[in-house]
């Protein structure tokens, strides 16, 4: 399948009669939840979204036909409410997870008890395929405490649900991220861009739409389960060569000033107690946290296991598509005349 076709999944003009299959889809009204729930649609499949606040996702009513998509209210810290939304369900995906901890939201509840509450439940409720949506990078030994949980809820996912589909993408692009999206906003009011450790860190970035082709695929694809997929890009690109290209794609000359670790720890703990302070009032494109710093010291790539394996995009029928397709249709936005604007500064020399 070329990356062309991947992307036509989200023509809505030949979507299928909904069937009496039932999908479950447990934060299905977040970034990536979007699109995945639409290409359910279009599939034909009834989409049920848990989410702890329904009332927020009226956006996805128009992804179906009348009736085909409907929001119930759940939350992973009240078993109750999760054994509820699952109930009569052939499938169920998780996609709920956090970057930055707050209130009751924390790692270990989300990540790691959450995803084990959800593959419990889901078995119980007599669902033929789960899949759970984790991270590249998710290792019990890691220095981070996301990565840790990713892994702890992988554990928990595998004891509860053994054929359940792990996929592990690295960072996710699209209209919506929170990555280029943030990193632009940024480069519109601040003069530099950090370059945390350097910005040696290697990512691969991989479009949203693919990533929900992928899960929708390892829904209805028996032989899938029980594995697990690492979702990456065509290319690999280090963390500065990232900031380079949103200052071409935004057209504005930025410093990319590098910060060692060790200074970006003590920043990261300013802006937490920073955050803390102003009630969660600061900026969101400004925090950075200490653990975020830790999980930036390794690099978010599909593993040469995953390759040698079969467990990519690739396997799936997939070819990725490239961000230099995609990023520029947003970024235009970020210019100082939007899309009239030239993108031609970029970065300016290095410090």
């Amino acid at each position: 399948m070329t990356g062309q076709a991947s992307h036509a999944v989200f023509d809505m003009t030949e979507t299928q009669n909904p069937s009496g299959r039932l999908a479950v889809v447990f934060g299905g009204g977040g970034f990536l939840g979007r699109y995945v729930v639409r290409a359910l649609a279009k599939r034909g499949w009834r989409v049920r979204v848990a989410s702890r606040r329904p009332d927020l996702t009226g956006h996805l009513q128009p992804l179906g036909r009348v009736g085909q998509i409907q929001s119930v209210q759940a939350n992973l810290r009240y078993p109750a409410s999760v054994t509820a939304a699952v109930q009569g369900a052939e499938a169920v995906i998780n996609l709920v997870g956090i970057l930055t901890q707050g209130g009751s939201q924390r790692f270990e509840a989300v990540h790691d008890l959450g995803a084990g509450i959800i593959a419990r439940e889901a078995k119980a409720a007599g669902a033929q395929a789960l899949v759970h949506v984790s991270a590249i990078g998710a290792d019990a030994r890691s220095p981070s405490l996301y990565s840790r949980t990713k892994a702890a809820g992988e554990a928990a996912v595998r004891e509860n649900f053994p054929q359940a589909v792990i996929v592990r993408p690295s960072i996710v692009f699209g209209p919506e991220d929170d990555f280029f999206n943030r990193f632009a906003a940024m480069a519109r009011v601040s003069p530099m861009l950090p370059l945390i450790g350097g910005g040696g860190t290697r990512f691969q970035p991989v479009y949203v739409g693919d990533v929900a082709e992928a899960i929708v695929r390892a829904v209805e694809d028996a032989s899938k389960a029980g594995r697990t997929f690492e979702l990456g890009g065509p290319e690999v690109k280090t963390f500065r060569q990232l900031m380079e290209y949103i200052c071409e794609q935004t057209g504005r000359r930025k410093i990319l000033a590098p910060i060692p670790y060790q200074l970006a720890n003590v920043i990261a703990t300013g802006s937490e107690i920073a955050s803390k302070i102003s009630l969660g009032l600061m900026p969101a494109m400004m925090l950075i946290t200490r653990d975020q710093v830790r999980s930036l010291q390794s690099d978010n790539v599909v593993s040469q296991e995953a390759l040698a394996e079969g467990r990519t995009l690739a396997a799936l029928g997939i070819e990725p598509e490239a961000l230099e397709t995609i990023v520029p249709t947003y970024l235009y936005r970020y210019r100082k005349t939007g899309q009239f604007g030239r993108n031609t500064p970029g970065p300016s020399p290095r410090p």
